[in-house]
Parts: structure tokens; C-alpha cells; sequence
């Protein structure tokens, strides 16, 4: 399970120009569910990204959690995070679970967040979306539940 996490102040998702979703300041994170991947695979990220000290303290030092800051999480699915472009130059995406396999691990995901933070938001799985976002820092991280740096 692959997933970009960003630090926001908010972020919005529309499905045909109408606003379907959105969060205040939390993060947003955008995830990538790989053939194989399984429910501990969300287990580890979740619990990786609620305790990730990327927001400020009083000093201006990234030292508090998601669950610090009471902030909220928007998960917006995102197979193309899987693509592989080592040859040629149209990526292919065969490494991603197929819809049918992703949809349940990704509801899985969604639940657990939802259990553990102050709010969780989600986009729609499989729509074509358009994210808007003011994103603090710019604070960006990569995750990857089989690379555990």
C-alpha cells in the first residue's frame, strides 16, 4: 500500500463541479492499493500517518501528531500512485489491485482512520475527482506499507 501524505490547512474534493468532500486542517492523503496488499498493510499506515510529528509546536518544531492537533484526514484513492514507468513512456499499472480487490481494502482503511481521529473524509472510489488543497509547509511524505523506512 502506497500513499502520498500532505499537511494542510484544507483540501476539497468535487466529482462533476460539485463539492462532495473537504477537511480543515489535517492531512490529505492520497492512496495507492498494490496487488497482494492486506488489512495490516492499512493497519501500519493508519497508524503511521495519525502519529507522524509533522505539525508545529509552540516553537515552530514539526513535534505533534495528527491526533495531537485534534486534525482531520481526507483519503482520496489514487491506483496511479502504483505506476510504473521504468520502461517506456506510458506508465503501466499492473503492480495496482484491481477495483474489486481495492474497493474493500480502501473501506477498510476508511473505517480504521475513522476510529482513531477527530474526522476522516474520503473521495469517491473510482471517479475522476478534482482536489483542491493548501498544503502548509509544504510538508509532503511518502509512505509505503512494504518499505518501512
Amino acid at each position: 500500500m502506497r500513499s502520498v501524505v500532505q499537511r494542510v490547512d484544507r483540501a476539497d474534493i468535487k466529482v462533476g463541479g460539485n463539492r462532495i468532500s473537504g477537511i480543515e486542517k489535517g492531512i490529505l492523503v492520497f492512496l495507492g492499493i498494490e496487488r497482494g496488499d492486506r488489512e495490516c498493510d492499512a493497519d501500519y499506515l493508519v497508524d503511521k500517518m495519525i502519529h507522524l510529528r509533522i505539525f508545529s509546536d509552540g516553537e515552530g518544531k514539526m513535534n505533534l501528531s495528527l491526533l495531537d492537533i485534534q486534525g482531520e484526514m481526507l483519503v482520496v484513492s489514487q491506483f496511479t500512485l502504483l505506476g510504473d514507468s521504468r520502461k517506456g513512456r506510458r506508465p503501466s499499472f499492473t503492480g495496482a489491485e484491481n477495483p474489486e480487490g481495492a474497493r474493500p481494502l480502501y473501506a477498510y482503511f476508511i473505517k480504521k482512520a475513522q476510529e482513531k481521529v477527530k474526522r476522516c473524509a474520503e473521495g469517491e472510489f473510482q471517479a475522476m475527482m478534482s482536489v483542491e488543497l493548501v498544503n502548509n509547509g509544504p510538508v509532503t511524505l511518502l509512505l509505503d506499507s512494504r518499505k518501512q523506512f
